[in-house]
């Protein structure tokens, strides 16, 4: 088969959907597929056709200000020639939308179709009802994060969105999904209990997966990267990713501050941005007095990522938000590296409570910092729920397994296609 992948960003160093993307690619590559990628750049000097980590890829320019996405993704004129040149181009048999809800949007799966594709939609977030990162249906701090109201209404969206709400727009999506789309794939059950709830119909759940690195990272390689950061002899607790309130920073410097008279030697290592660590988050890690267990590595990628990951004690994801499923967690898993997870999203399905760590409600910020205390206060615990975390990641969320299913989603979306059936009646 001829695939062409469709992801907003091209840098498969950064977001875990564009990595899997291109790790997606290469094996399919290696089963004697065919694939391409369709990305976007705001960099006008970069549109074209290049090749990354062995996969060709098309660049096309897209940029507007992102408070008019709710109008731009339905249909983004900068994109539809361009999207068309390259479907006309490559061919596919198969067309596989990663993210596509800002830059590419959702007409291109229109054009996918008509063009007698096979159209596989796998969503990573909520964005297919949702402006942004669903925060409103835990209750927040007023109910201790315990509410489950997850349907998009206007009387929750306006509010939150105001001037960018545009009427129509979630009907609008749904309308597309269900006309163009022969496969709609979720990254967890979680996420499609949420999309259901909203009126979209879910396929299958396609938990995410990661190419295993020939081996971990040794002894040798994680001290080095603890003597860097004048970590040696201390307890370390990494967070990762995206810095930011709703992925539970806030949260998790107020547990810092609980710790503390307990765990003298703790520290946090925070991989990313700096500019937002200082901006954002130094300021109350002062006020709360932990500035000074707080170590801030800036971005890291590759090798050195993996070491992080490997040097820490306990990993932790606290966010506040719905996490759709936590790639971060699985890198941490790959080093033997137990994480304390959010109980919002699908954490819990990559991530086996008691076993290879912990679940836990980061509003309730005294019972996960115990979580967290547990591994911190018992070595042979941690090792033993390290141990699992990576033979969990070995048997359930290797890029193998993926492949093989979307290979399964693939044939099923291209006979709907061939079929001439309407995308949302067709699957197994």
């Amino acid at each position: 088969m001829r695939i062409l992948f469709f992801t907003e960003i091209g840098d498969p160093r950064v977001g875990s959907s564009t990595r899997l993307t291109y790790q997606s690619a290469a094996r399919l590559r290696e089963l004697g597929h065919e694939t391409a990628v369709l990305c976007c750049t705001q960099d006008k000097s970069e549109v074209g056709e290049t090749e990354i980590e062995g996969t060709r890829v098309f660049r096309v320019w897209s940029d507007y200000p992102p408070r008019f996405r709710s109008w731009v993704s339905l249909k983004n004129k900068r994109v539809t020639e361009h999207v068309a040149r390259v479907l006309d181009d490559f061919r596919p048999d198969v067309v596989h939308a990663h993210l596509i809800h800002t830059h590419i949007g959702y007409h291109s799966l229109t054009q996918a179709r008509e063009r007698g594709c096979g159209v596989v939609f796998t969503a990573h977030d909520v964005m297919t009802f949702c402006y942004q990162k669903l925060t409103c249906f835990h209750g927040g701090e007023e109910h201790g994060g315990t509410l489950r109201d997850y349907r998009a209404r206007a009387s929750k969206c306006i509010p939150c969105q105001r001037l960018r709400f545009r009427p129509g727009r979630n009907a609008a999506i749904r309308r597309v999904l269900e006309r163009d789309v022969h496969r709609f794939t979720v990254v967890s059950d979680a996420l499609g209990e949420v999309i259901r709830t909203n009126g979209i119909r879910v396929d299958r759940t396609l938990h995410n997966a990661l190419r295993a690195a020939d081996a971990p990272v040794s002894a040798q390689e994680r001290e080095a990267f603890r003597a860097r950061f004048g970590l040696e002899g201390k307890r370390v607790l990494a967070i990762g990713g995206r810095l930011h309130e709703q992925k539970g920073v806030g949260k998790l410097l107020e547990m810092l501050a609980r710790l503390r008279p307990e765990f003298p030697d703790v520290r946090l290592i925070v991989m990313g941005r700096e500019s937002i660590w200082h901006g954002e988050f130094e300021p109350r890690a002062r006020a709360l007095g932990v500035a000074d267990l707080v170590l801030p590595t800036g971005w890291l990628d590759g090798g050195e990522l993996a070491a992080a990951y490997a040097a820490a004690d306990v990993f932790v994801t606290p966010s506040l938000c719905f996490d759709t499923f936590g790639v971060v967690n699985l890198e941490a898993m790959e080093q033997s590296t137990p994480v304390v997870a959010t109980v919002f999203g699908g954490s819990a399905e990559v991530v086996e409570d008691g076993v290879s760590g912990a679940i836990a409600n980061p509003f309730d910020v005294e019972a996960y910092a115990e979580a967290i205390a547990r591994l911190l206060r018992d070595d042979a615990l941690r090792v033993r729920m390290g141990a699992a975390a990576r033979e969990r990641f070995l048997e359930r969320f290797r890029i193998e397994r993926l492949a093989d299913e979307l290979v399964e989603e693939y044939e099923l979306a291209l006979a709907g296609a061939r079929a001439g059936r309407p995308a949302g009646r067709g699957g197994n």
